[in-house]
């Protein structure tokens, strides 16, 4: 499965973890029930992955973790904010970046309509 049939599995999926739950609640209530819902696709998904930094040749486990980690090709990073700002979206290129992934979905759960919470994210694609 591509990159791209993945993430639109992904976006299907988090449509209807919205619609079932709404805006307003933790992001860790969306984490779960989203890696739920893509564990009963059938998908392959790694729940707080930890990623480690690499500096001067050492690897290094500085705390960072990737939300959700699908078919070990699409970085997940999710958020319940009141909006996106470019923190947010050079948090999840970071996280393409160290692990070297080349696809990321940052989804905001705390919208109205979700497609207004989704930034598709590439890593030199």
């Amino acid at each position: 499965m591509s990159k791209n049939e993945i993430a639109t599995k992904i976006i299907g999926c988090a449509i209807e973890v919205h619609r079932a739950l709404g805006p307003g609640l933790l992001e860790s209530t969306y984490q779960k029930c989203l890696f739920y819902k893509l564990k009963k696709e059938g998908l392959k998904v790694a729940e707080e992955k930890p990623i480690p930094l690499v500096f001067e040749e050492v690897k290094l486990d500085c705390g960072y973790r990737i939300d959700l980690l699908v078919e070990n090709k699409v970085v997940i990073e999710l958020k319940s904010v009141e909006g996106l700002n470019d923190l947010h979206m050079a948090q999840t290129i970071t996280y393409l970046r160290l692990g070297n992934y080349k696809l990321g979905l940052l989804i905001n759960f705390n919208v109205l309509l979700l497609k207004q919470g989704i930034r598709r994210v590439a890593n030199k694609l």
